[in-house]
């Protein structure tokens, strides 16, 4: 991989949140967001004439509260949210009932104890072990095993983390979504992102004719890699003191 070659005024950007635009912490909501990362997001989003989108696993309510006063485009909960373009209203994918049945076998297996977070995100079910590493391997095992005979649930392995949530809707379906709005169309997509589950959204722009950007180390598909948040933010600041050709 190689670092990315600058931003420019025909791409269009998908930015995941947790470890791209935002260190990640011990828990979801433990993280800080930087004073100065509203306005360079703004002002990336309007020097892109809108063409800039949040592509993240989190619901899209604790993306507008945290990047608050921005309600930018954006997929929450790896695409089973979807504001299309600035202002739209919010689209969400039914939750399958197979997520009722997996939500009452953890509660039943007594798995959210010694260090073991659940996030109930309402339509997808986040265990995270950050706080008790040592358990990443039993916890795979489990949840697999939970979510074996439940067809419609797609079982994602991220950074201790594993997220059940509905098939057939990832962060590369939501680029696809987003590259068919008129605010987003014939441009040159790219994708920053961090972690396993935004390697569907590189893969997209891979096809698009774009291209994706790993944040930090680790196997990927991306073209390009950045080493973490603070040479995202760099890399985006970068692209605002471009000045125009004459």
């Amino acid at each position: 991989m190689t670092f990315p070659p600058a931003l420019s005024a025909d791409h269009a950007l998908f930015l995941d949140f947790d470890g791209t635009l935002v260190d990640i912490a011990q828990t979801p909501d433990g993280i800080r967001v930087a004073d100065g990362l509203c306005p360079l997001l703004q002002a990336v989003a309007e020097k892109l004439a809108g063409a800039l989108a949040v592509v993240s696993g989190r619901p899209l309510s604790e993306i507008d509260a945290l990047l608050s006063p921005l309600h930018l485009p954006a997929a929450g909960l790896h695409g089973l949210e979807h504001r299309p373009t600035l202002g739209a209203a919010i689209e969400r994918v039914p939750a399958p009932p197979e997520l009722d049945i997996l939500r009452q076998r953890i509660a039943e297996a007594g798995l959210i104890e010694g260090g073991v977070q659940l996030e109930d995100k309402g339509l997808a079910l986040a265990v995270h072990y950050r706080r008790a590493p040592e358990r990443g391997d039993e916890l795979a095992r489990i949840m697999g095993d939970f979510c074996s005979d439940l067809d419609r649930l797609h079982l994602l392995h991220g950074k201790m983390v594993l997220e059940a949530k509905a098939r057939g809707h990832d962060k590369g379906v939501a680029v696809e979504g987003f590259l068919r709005e008129p605010v987003f169309a014939g441009r040159v997509p790219v994708f920053v992102g961090d972690d396993v589950t935004d390697e569907d959204g590189f893969r997209a722009a891979r096809e698009a004719g774009g291209f994706g950007i790993k944040v930090g180390a680790g196997e990927t598909v991306a073209d390009h890699c950045l080493d973490d948040v603070a040479a995202v933010h760099r890399w985006l600041d970068a692209f605002l003191r471009q000045t125009e050709p004459a």
